[in-house]
C-alpha cells in the first residue's frame, strides 16, 4: 500500500487524497476527480509492471453510510479496480463525487472495456461521465425512471405501485425499441448503399437466451455489430441490500445458472474476509470437490451447445445425459441439483452422506472414456474445425485490453489461473495443470475448455482420496448458521441459532473483493458492510459482461455464421452478462 501510494503521491501531489485500508488488503487510493484519468493512464502505462487491466468499475452511493472512517466526504465513490498480472496484484482508485447528479471524466480513451461499464454506473447510479462515446442505458429499459441502485430508489416491486400499461406508455415502449443507426455512430458505407440491418435475438436460439445483436451487414458479411443486453437483468445487487448476509446465498446461484455452488463460493468468501472466519480444511475440500463437479456440468453444457450452434445435433444429447450423472451425485449431496445454494458462511450446509466415495469414484471412472469418444466426434470432425479455426480471434493484448479472463485469456497463449495465482479454499494443495492454447479462435477456446474438464477430474479424484477428518463447518460465532451440534445444550445457544438463522450476522464494517476461477472466467464479490445485518453495497464482477462487450470487436468483417459460432465459443450466460 504505501509504495504504491507514495508513487502516486509524488507525482500526482494534492490530486492523490489518501489511502484507504480494506479487509482484502488491496491497495486503495482516492483521487481527485479531474486528475483521475492522468492516474489511470499512469498506472496503465507509466510504471514498471503496469497495470494492464480495467478488472472492474462500478460505484457506491454513500449518502446513507455511517461507517466512513478516514474517507474524503463524498455522496457518491467511484471504484475502479485494475489488475496487473506482472505483479500478481490488483490495485483499487476510488473518487469521491460531491453533489446529487455527479460527474467525472471518462477513461474509455485509457480502457477500452471502460466504455460498457459507465454505462452501467450511469444507469445505475445517474452518474455522469463526460466524454463517454455513447452514455446511455445498458441494463434497464431506455424508457425507465430513475436510477436503481441509489440508495433512495425502492428495492422492492411493493414500494413502486401496480404496474399499469396503458396504450400511450404502450406505444412509448414500442417505440423505445426502435433501433437508430446513427446514434450509435454508424454511418453508410458508400453513396449508392444504404442501411442494412438484422436483428438476431433476443429469441434466437444461437444468442443463448434473450440477447439482442443489431448487426449491420453488407450481404451476409458484417459490418458492425450493436449488442444490446439487459432483458435479463433482475437487480441481483439491489437484492443484496435487502437480504441478510445468509439469505443472500440463493441469489448467488442464478447468477452464472449453470454454475452451481460455483457461484456460492466467491461470495461466502469475501463475507468471511470481512468477518474474519477461518473455514476448516474438511470444509474447504469439500467445496472445492463440488465446484469442480459444477466445471464440469457447465463445461458440458457449453461443449454440446457449441457442437450443436455450428450445426452437430447429436453431441448435446449425450453431453446432457452426462450432466445428469454429474446432478444425481449432487443431488446426493446437497439435496438439490442445478442451484443447490448449498455453501454457508464458515463451510457447508452438512457433512458429506454416506456412500458418497463410490458414487464419485463410478463418475470418475466414466467420464474420461467419454471425453476422448467426444474428442473424435466433434473436436476432430473436418466441418467442426472449418467453422470455428482462424474465427473469431484474438490476440493476447486485445484479451486483456478488453477485460477478458478465464478460458478466453488463455486460449490466447496466457498461463493465468486464479486456482494457481492466487489459490483459494485450498487449491495450494492440488496438482494440477493450466491448459493454453496458441490462437485465441473459436477452436482453441474449446481446447482450452475440454482439458479443463480433465483437469477438474484430476482435482475431484485428489478430494477423494484426501478427504480430511474433522468439521465442515467453522466454530466462528459469525457463522450461519451455527452447527446443529452446538444448539441443544442450554436455551442462550438455541436462541443464538434462532437469531442467526432469522436476522442473520452482524458483519463488521469494512470492504472487501474475492475473485475466483469460474466456469466462465474470473467472477468476484465486492461487499461493503455498514456493519449490520445485510450488506450496504453487493457488487458482483462477472465474466461474462466484459466478454460480451467484445463481441462486435472480433465478429467485424466475418459471415453470420460465424458470429454464432464466438457466440457459442465464449460460454456466457445472459444471467452472468445482466445479473
Amino acid at each position: 500500500m504505501q509504495e504504491i501510494y507514495q508513487e502516486l503521491k509524488d507525482r500526482f501531489g494534492e490530486a492523490v487524497l489518501g489511502p484507504q485500508l480494506t479487509k482484502d488488503e488491496i491497495p486503495t487510493v482516492w483521487v481527485s476527480p479531474d486528475r483521475v484519468t492522468e492516474v489511470l493512464a499512469f498506472l496503465k502505462q507509466g510504471v514498471f509492471d503496469p497495470y494492464a487491466m480495467l478488472f472492474d468499475l462500478t460505484a457506491i452511493d454513500e449518502r446513507s453510510r455511517s461507517h466512513r472512517e478516514g474517507q474524503p466526504e463524498a455522496d457518491f465513490s467511484v471504484v475502479y479496480q485494475l489488475l496487473s498480472f506482472e505483479r500478481n496484484q490488483d490495485v483499487r482508485i476510488k473518487v469521491p463525487l460531491v453533489g446529487e447528479y455527479p460527474s467525472l471524466p471518462s477513461v474509455t480513451g485509457v480502457y477500452a472495456n471502460a466504455n460498457w461499464y459507465e454505462r452501467e454506473v450511469w444507469d445505475m447510479f445517474g452518474i455522469k461521465f463526460d466524454g463517454h462515446p455513447h452514455l446511455e442505458r445498458i441494463l434497464m429499459p431506455p424508457t425507465w425512471e430513475g436510477h436503481p441502485l441509489r440508495k433512495e430508489h425502492p428495492a422492492r416491486a411493493t414500494e413502486m405501485g401496480p404496474f399499469q400499461l396503458p396504450p400511450e406508455k404502450q406505444e412509448r415502449e414500442m417505440e423505445a425499441l426502435q433501433f437508430h443507426p446513427e446514434r450509435w455512430g454508424l454511418e453508410r458505407h458508400g453513396e449508392d448503399t444504404d442501411f442494412m440491418f438484422l436483428n438476431l435475438g433476443p429469441q434466437h436460439p444461437g444468442a443463448h437466451g434473450v440477447l439482442r445483436l443489431i448487426l449491420q451487414l453488407d450481404g451476409e458479411v458484417i459490418l458492425d455489430a450493436v449488442p444490446e443486453i439487459g432483458y435479463h437483468h433482475r437487480g441481483a445487487e439491489k437484492m443484496g441490500e435487502r437480504q441478510t448476509w445468509h439469505t443472500y446465498i440463493p441469489y448467488t446461484d442464478r447468477v452464472d445458472y449453470l454454475g452451481g455452488v460455483m457461484n456460492n463460493l466467491p461470495y461466502v468468501l469475501t463475507v468471511e474476509k470481512l468477518a474474519g472466519i477461518e473455514v476448516p480444511e474438511r470444509a474447504k475440500v469439500i467445496r472445492v470437490m463440488m465446484a469442480e463437479f459444477f466445471r464440469l456440468a457447465n463445461h458440458l453444457v457449453w461443449y454440446g451447445t457449441f457442437a450443436q450452434d455450428v450445426g452437430q445435433f447429436s453431441p448435446v444429447f449425450y453431453m446432457f445425459s452426462d450432466r445428469e450423472r454429474i446432478f444425481e451425485i449432487v443431488a446426493a449431496v446437497t439435496g438439490g441439483r442445478m442451484h443447490p445454494s448449498w455453501f454457508r458462511i464458515g463451510g457447508v450446509t452438512q457433512d458429506l452422506p454416506d456412500g458418497w466415495e463410490k458414487m464419485v469414484r463410478d463418475f470418475l471412472d466414466y467420464l474420461p472414456a467419454r471425453l476422448d469418444e467426444y474428442d473424435q466426434m466433434v473436436m476432430q470432425n473436418g466441418i467442426f474445425k472449418a467453422r470455428t479455426k482462424g474465427v473469431g480471434a484474438y490476440t493476447l493484448d486485445k484479451a486483456i485490453e478488453w477485460g477478458v479472463t478465464g478460458p478466453g485469456l488463455r486460449a490466447c497463449g496466457f498461463e493465468w489461473d486464479y486456482r494457481k495465482k492466487r489459490p483459494y479454499s485450498g487449491y495450494e494443495m492440488f496438482e494440477f495443470d493450466i491448459p493454453t492454447a496458441t490462437h485465441g479462435d473459436c477452436y482453441d477456446r474449446g481446447v482450452v475448455r475440454i482439458e479443463e474438464m480433465r483437469q477438474s477430474l484430476r482435482i475431484i479424484e485428489q478430494c477423494l482420496e484426501n478427504m480430511p477428518a474433522g468439521h465442515y463447518k467453522s466454530d466462528h460465532p459469525l457463522t450461519t448458521p451455527p452447527r446443529k451440534d452446538r444448539t441443544m445444550y442450554d436455551i442462550e445457544t438455541l436462541i443464538d441459532h434462532f437469531l442467526h438463522v432469522s436476522w442473520g450476522p452482524v458483519i463488521p464494517a469494512g470492504e472487501a473483493i474475492v475473485s475466483i476461477e469460474a466456469t466462465k472466467g474470473i467472477n468476484g464479490y465486492y461487499l461493503v458492510s455498514d456493519g449490520n445485518t445485510e450488506s450496504y453495497r453487493t457488487r458482483i464482477r462477472t465474466p461474462s459482461f466484459p466478454h460480451m462487450q467484445m463481441v462486435p470487436e472480433i465478429s467485424r468483417g466475418l459471415m453470420i455464421a460465424d458470429l454464432l459460432a464466438i457466440l457459442g465459443s465464449i460460454d456466457f450466460v445472459l444471467a452472468d452478462v445482466d445479473r
